[in-house]
């Protein structure tokens, strides 16, 4: 089961349909929509602000959800893919988004729909990626724009793939 417990008297609040897997670590202030996935070894503490998660996120392997005391809340839209080992720090990251294997997201940015950040990009404190785009490098820039069929295969494609997936593993969960 997973770690899932209070920080300063605020327990973290799951939607029913979410899977969480057994060595994930959730604490403190954070609320998670409908059909969202928390993979293994995913760390969510909501002990220095805010952390909204929405519906039909998938927050894969090994990534970190964190802020900075003292800032904004971390904000994620629904319909967001955040892959292996990627660090989400205090930011807002709108619908329809994509955030690439070990890319590091700093306090403060802004992130609009429909963006897809590379797998290992940094994007630094106080930037607005604007929507529609590919961001790549360290520190992370706008690369290309995003074609309509890239957005449906990568970022609609990726989170609807994962809420199929978690739901065979909640599936498969109940019947252990």
């Amino acid at each position: 089961m997973a770690l899932i417990k209070p920080y300063d008297g605020i327990m973290p609040i799951i939607d029913d349909s979410c899977f969480v897997a057994e060595n994930a670590t959730l604490t403190g202030n954070i609320t998670i929509g409908s059909e969202s996935s928390v993979w293994y070894q995913v760390v969510i503490r909501g002990d220095a602000n805010k952390i909204i998660i929405g519906d039909r996120v998938n927050i894969q392997d090994a990534s970190v959800v964190h802020g900075t005391h003292g800032r904004g809340d971390t904000i994620i839209g629904n319909d967001v893919s955040i892959g292996h080992r990627a660090i989400i720090h205090g930011c807002k990251i709108s619908d329809r988004v994509l955030i690439g294997m070990g890319a590091i997201i700093l306090d403060d940015t802004v992130i609009e729909e429909n963006v897809v950040v590379a797998a290992g990009a940094l994007v630094p404190q106080n930037k607005v990626l604007e929507s529609g785009y590919l961001y790549a490098g360290i520190p992370a820039v706008k690369k290309k724009k995003l074609e309509p069929g890239m957005i449906q295969v990568y970022i609609d494609g990726t989170a609807a793939s994962y809420v199929s997936l978690s739901r065979k593993y909640m599936q498969h969960d109940s019947e252990v």
